[in-house]
């Protein structure tokens, strides 16, 4: 039987081939970023995994394919940011800010899926020097470090806990093993014992809302200010809170509805309630929100929280989502409209 999610949103088989976990692309300094020339109908990547953006007359660019000439303008974050759930890159957040939104300066895409805080920063240090002069920087993300902040506090570590790690956690350990053994003849290891590295489940999280938030908001604002200092003064930086399904209303379309239901029947993990509903509340995403806002201000960065324009400019019968985290084209449409408004974008 065909998936709903295939039958209402297609274009998620391409994503699901891009985040293939049997092809995930694991990298020195990140850990992991998107696969590196990815083709398809609907996601397309340059040399070094980033995403293309679409501007006018169909002009495509990335940070490691072309760059056009002049000031750029970067948008970056995680898989919403990315532009997972799009049909096409021309539907994603950056093009549409390129050709429709804000066109006076090209965007290009600096996202990657499933990272943190610290991975958003750390991507733009590792490829700032393919770009030119970049006039602006709109981080829109603010799920990924909610969730995170989540997990127990021996994976947060000095950087905050990233996606995967557990796996991570667990092949060090069997490496730590692996070299507290003698060595035998011939320079033969004697054989690893099976790893008991312990590894988090979602009963061991941390379940005090006030530490997660603080957690969150205190790993997000080290690394805007790591942003500041690595853009420099003519750059202007946004943090932007992105809209996400539960953040902005308790109800869903009939369509969102569907998706929703069949995701938590075959996510292996399990239901989105169970496992986030703790933080997948208005009253936390306001109060996450209060919190970066006054460190943002602090440091000069311009912040803004869509969720509840997003949520005014729209009605309980708009399908927005092809899961409670990603857009289809009508949301990421609405989204870009209104960053550029929020951020008097030209």
């Amino acid at each position: 039987m065909q998936l709903k999610r295939y039958e209402l949103t297609p274009q998620m088989r391409d994503y699901d081939k891009f985040n293939d976990a049997g092809e995930r692309r694991y990298m020195p300094h990140l850990m992991y970023f998107g696969r590196t020339d990815f083709s398809s109908r609907t996601v397309n990547t340059d040399g070094a995994g980033f995403r293309i953006s679409t501007g006018p007359d169909g002009i495509g660019a990335s940070a490691a394919g072309h760059v056009p000439p002049g000031p750029v303008r970067i948008i970056t974050g995680g898989s919403t940011a990315l532009g997972v759930g799009a049909t096409s890159d021309a539907n994603t957040l950056a093009s549409l800010l390129w050709r429709r939104y804000a066109p006076a300066a090209p965007w290009l895409n600096f996202a990657g899926h499933c990272f943190n805080p610290t991975q958003e920063a750390l991507l733009f240090t590792l490829y700032r020097h393919l770009l030119g002069d970049v006039s602006e920087i709109v981080i829109f993300s603010g799920v990924n470090a909610m969730i995170l902040a989540r997990l127990p506090e021996w994976q947060q570590g000095e950087h905050g806990a990233f996606f995967f790690c557990g796996d991570y956690f667990a092949k060090m350990a069997e490496l730590r093993e692996q070299d507290r053994r003698p060595a035998k003849r011939f320079s033969r290891w004697a054989k690893p014992a099976a790893s008991t590295a312990a590894i988090a489940t979602f009963e061991d999280v941390c379940r005090d809302i006030d530490t997660v938030i603080a957690c969150a908001a205190e790993t997000t604002l080290r690394q805007l200010d790591v942003w500041r200092r690595m853009a420099g003064p003519e750059t202007r930086i946004s943090y932007v809170l992105q809209p996400m399904s539960r953040w902005m209303r308790q109800t869903s379309t009939p369509e969102e509805a569907v998706l929703f239901e069949e995701r938590d029947r075959i996510y292996k993990r399990g239901v989105w309630e169970e496992l986030y509903g703790d933080v997948a509340t208005a009253a936390v995403s306001q109060a996450f929100a209060a919190t970066l806002r006054i460190g943002c201000e602090e440091q000069g960065v311009r912040f803004f929280d869509l969720n509840p324009v997003v949520a005014e400019a729209t009605t309980k019968d708009d399908w927005l989502f092809v899961d409670r985290v990603h857009y289809n084209d009508a949301g990421h449409d609405i989204v870009a409209r209104i960053t550029a408004e929020a951020l008097e974008l030209s």
